[in-house]
C-alpha cells in the first residue's frame, strides 16, 4: 500500500447524515488514505457539538459548506452522502455539476425538485434531538453490524441535527446533474430491490429513473456501514471513485 495521493482517483469528500460529524467517517477516511487516496469528511454546520448553535442553521448553510471544501479541494471531486446527507448532496450536483467527477450514496439516493426531507418540522422547531438507536430500529432504520462499541459511541457523540436544515424543499435546476456518474451503495435493501422500487415510481426512488450513469452495489449491513463494515465501504467507494 501507498500513502501518496492516487493520480487516477478524485479527491473524495464524505458527508455525513442527520446527528453525525466528520468523526464517523474515521475508519473508512484512514482506509482510504491507505490505499491513497486525498479523502477528507465534513462536518456540516449546527453539527459540530452538542453546544453547537443551531438556530439559524438552514439547508443552503449546509450546500453552501460542502460546495466551499468542494472549492478548495479544486478539480473534480467524489462526492459521497450517507443517508439524509443525500438531499445536500443532490442540490450540490445541482449547483456544480462540472466539479464532480461522481456521487456516491450511501444507503441514500437523489431527491426530486421540491422534496421537502422532513415536512413533519415545525417552523418554530430549531434542532432534532438525536432519537436513539433503538427508536430509529423501530421505525425500520437498522443498527445491524454495530457493536456495542459503535453503540456507545454513537449515543455518545450524535448531537441534534438542526432543523432549519431539513424543513425547506429542495429546488433544482440544472439537469446537468443527471449525467453525473452516480453509484449507490445499498445498505437496507439489495439492488435490485432499489430498481424495482424505482421502476415502480415510488417517489423516494423514482429520482433514479432520472440519473443516465447509474450504478447500484450491494454492501448488504445496517443503515450505518461506515462504522459496522468501514473496510468494505472504504473499498468500495475507492473502486467506484476509480471509475472518475
Amino acid at each position: 500500500m501507498t500513502n501518496s495521493p492516487s493520480p487516477e482517483t478524485a479527491p473524495i469528500l464524505l458527508v455525513p447524515g442527520y446527528w453525525l460529524g466528520a468523526w464517523v467517517w474515521d475508519a473508512v477516511t484512514a482506509r482510504l488514505t491507505s490505499l491513497g487516496s486525498r479523502a477528507e469528511a465534513v462536518t456540516l454546520p449546527g453539527l459540530e457539538s452538542v453546544d453547537a448553535s443551531r438556530e439559524g442553521v438552514r439547508f443552503a448553510d449546509h450546500v453552501a459548506c460542502v460546495e466551499d471544501r468542494i472549492a478548495v479541494l479544486g478539480g473534480r471531486v467524489v462526492l459521497v452522502a450517507h443517508s439524509g446527507a443525500g438531499a445536500v448532496a443532490t442540490a450540490v450536483a445541482d449547483r456544480m455539476p462540472d466539479a464532480l467527477a461522481r456521487v456516491i450514496y450511501v444507503d441514500s439516493g437523489p431527491m426530486a425538485d421540491g422534496t421537502i426531507p422532513r415536512p413533519d418540522v415545525m417552523d418554530t422547531d430549531v434542532e432534532l434531538p438525536f432519537p436513539g438507536l433503538d427508536a430509529l430500529a423501530a421505525f425500520g432504520i437498522s443498527p445491524e453490524g454495530l457493536t456495542d462499541a459503535d453503540r456507545t459511541r454513537f449515543e455518545a457523540d450524535a448531537v441534534p441535527h438542526p432543523a432549519g436544515a431539513v424543513r425547506e424543499a429542495v429546488r433544482l435546476y440544472d439537469p446537468r446533474r443527471n449525467a453525473i456518474p452516480t453509484t449507490v451503495i445499498c445498505c437496507s435493501a439489495p439492488g435490485s430491490i432499489v430498481r424495482e422500487l424505482a421502476a415502480g415510481g415510488i417517489p423516494m426512488f423514482a429520482p433514479l429513473n432520472e440519473l443516465t450513469n447509474l450504478t447500484l452495489v450491494d454492501l448488504l449491513t445496517g443503515h450505518w456501514p461506515m462504522l459496522s463494515r468501514p473496510t468494505d465501504l472504504a473499498d468500495m467507494i475507492f473502486e467506484e471513485a476509480s471509475h472518475g
